[in-house]
């Protein structure tokens, strides 16, 4: 077998990425190594920057989102003994944010590709990537006990943080930056009706989250001790635990019932640099993980996606490689941006084990600043909406 592309993992990215190179007529396969069930089943983020939507939207992929999706203009900060403030992403940036499920975006891109015919195996085994540093690199796989080869020009490694993608770069062409934070989100998901606003708490008894997948879905989330057990966890102790954390008017407008679907995150930065060995591309959670505080893990996928495609489509339309070329060093630029942004909050609005007495109220001051200061907001907004794709005329490059 031969194609031009062939593209590891099935998940957002992946699928987007065969998505919009099938429409610009380059060829591609994507491998995925579970079910199409299992990746349709995987629970994940749900906010997306409005750089996002526009892309979604200028494929096509737009439509169910537009029905379904809850548009809002920005998140609302509170914290104990004090009155909330907004950062007006609307207002100070005239752009927003749309609440749309990640399962639906994966549902909607699996749709287009059956109506488009895409080549997407899965449930493959013994995946491996070879001869990267040369061009015409290849991978083996076996499905259903047959193993086969896939010659092609470029791979894009959109396999996940777990993935071999990574792997496939030496270890000493990859320089890794990583940061692991003292606890984790105990996230639930609950067909109720979510609160108007996203909503970030920061609160003696830790973190909390009032999130939104739909106008009928919500997301919520608390900060829990690393090593916590899910199993202790109830539905009640849950939700008596998250009202705790919120003002009163606010818990008293949370409308509880009972979880879809419980787990326990733990939360990481990280960062490989680089995101190219050869003919090997890496995007998405491949190359990068951030904690889900900024909400920027599928976008930053996204963004990964729109560059990619775009020096793809270079190559194969015009012969040119410098948007290939500089594909690494472009995508890092704005995924160190979403790593700071979610460092920053997460530093801002977390308890941390051990903090001291002059943290605390340094932090204190911080979100004083923010609700007092026109020009922080504004700074928070323009990073928290997430910076604009990078413009660049293939043609004239």
């Amino acid at each position: 077998m031969k194609t031009q592309v062939v593209i590891i993992g099935a998940g957002p990215a992946g699928m987007l990425l065969c998505e919009i190179l099938s429409q610009h007529g380059i060829d591609c396969v994507v491998l995925e190594k579970n079910s199409r069930a299992h990746v349709l089943e995987r629970i994940r983020a749900g906010v997306l920057e409005q750089g996002t939507v526009d892309l979604l939207r200028q494929y096509g992929l737009g439509q169910r989102m537009d029905q379904e999706g809850h548009v809002h203009d920005g998140m609302k900060i509170v914290w104990a003994g004090r009155e909330s403030f907004f950062i007006d992403v609307k207002k100070h940036l005239n752009k927003q944010f749309m609440a749309y499920e990640q399962t639906n975006i994966q549902e909607d891109l699996f749709l287009a590709a059956d109506r488009r015919g895409a080549k997407v195996i899965t449930e493959v085994a013994n995946l491996q990537l070879m001869d990267l540093s040369s061009n015409h690199p290849h991978v083996t796989f076996t499905q259903n006990g047959e193993t086969s080869r896939l010659d092609c020009d470029y791979i894009a490694g959109c396999d996940g943080f777990h993935g071999v993608s990574r792997q496939s770069i030496p270890s000493e062409l990859r320089h890794e930056f990583e940061k692991e934070y003292p606890f984790g989100w105990l996230g639930i998901l609950s067909k109720t009706p979510p609160l108007q606003d996203i909503v970030y708490a920061n609160h003696p008894r830790g973190f909390a989250l009032a999130s939104m997948r739909s106008p009928s879905l919500s997301r919520y989330y608390i900060q829990v001790p690393m090593g916590s057990d899910i199993n202790e966890w109830s539905d009640d102790r849950f939700w008596s635990e998250i009202k705790s954390r919120f003002p009163k008017e606010m818990a008293d407008e949370m409308v509880t019932g009972p979880s879809i679907e419980k787990s326990i995150a733990p939360l990481r930065s990280y960062v490989c640099e680089t995101m190219r060995h050869g003919q090997l591309f890496l995007a998405g959670d491949a190359a990068h993980i951030v904690p889900p505080t900024g909400a920027k893990g599928l976008n930053l996928a996204v963004s990964d996606v729109f560059y990619l495609s775009r020096a793809f489509s270079a190559f194969y339309d015009q012969g040119k490689t410098q948007l290939l070329d500089e594909y690494s060093a472009t995508a890092l630029r704005r995924v160190w941006s979403s790593v700071r942004i979610s460092w920053y909050l997460t530093n801002l609005l977390h308890r941390f084990p051990g903090g001291s007495d002059f943290d605390q109220r340094a932090q204190e001051h911080e979100l004083d600043y923010l609700k007092s200061s026109y020009h922080a907001q504004v700074a928070l907004a323009e990073q928290y909406a997430g910076l604009p794709f990078e413009a660049r005329n293939a043609l004239n490059t």
